[in-house]
């Protein structure tokens, strides 16, 4: 006689390995690499820096 198989369990098991399947999807569509990010970065801290060095003292 076959195991009982928990139906539940398969239904929340292949419920998460779609959501792990979207996921991994948008992190290759969407993602940025850390060196990206580490430039964007500075590139903003540069802007700033050179928008508080044009300020006035007033």
């Amino acid at each position: 006689m076959a195991e009982p198989v928990n139906l539940n369990r398969f239904r929340k098991e292949k419920a998460r390995a779609e959501r792990k399947a979207r996921a991994d999807q948008n992190a290759v569509k969407f993602g940025r690499t850390k060196a990206e990010k580490d430039l964007e970065r500075a590139r903003a801290d540069k802007a700033a820096r050179n928008l508080d060095g044009h300020k006035a003292d007033e």
